[in-house]
This record gives structure tokens, sequence and C-alpha cells, in this order.
């Protein structure tokens, strides 16, 4: 179940990339959902959407990186 809540943030916030806001708050609720090591897996598949969208890297500070 959990993994599939994974792949469920990924899509939702490949979705919403196009606004910061809506992103960041995405984050929020993802970090509140997912378990430790899926946090890790995400903060790999958010840095890479970065390089797609410059504009969300201020996102990065809900993930304490």
């Amino acid at each position: 179940m959990s993994r599939a809540m994974f792949e469920y943030t990924k899509t939702v916030l490949s979705k919403v990339s196009f606004d910061t806001a809506l992103f960041c708050r995405e984050v929020q609720k993802a970090i509140q959902r997912l378990l430790p090591y899926e946090i890790e897996e995400l903060k790999v598949f958010i840095k890479a959407l970065i390089l797609q969208n410059p504009e969300l890297n201020q996102c990065l500070i809900y993930l304490k990186t």
C-alpha cells in the first residue's frame, strides 16, 4: 500500500510542477504520508524535477536537504 502512495505522490508532483506554491504544498503533504526511506527517494525525484523547472528549488526547504 505504501509503495502505491509513493507512486501516486510522484504522479501528483509531476502534474503540479507548473505551480510552485501548489508543488510546495504537495511536498509538505507527501512528507507527512510517506515512510522515511520513501522520503529519501522522493528527494532524488524532486531534484530531477528541479533540473527541468528551476523555480521549484524553493521547495527543497521542506525536505531538509
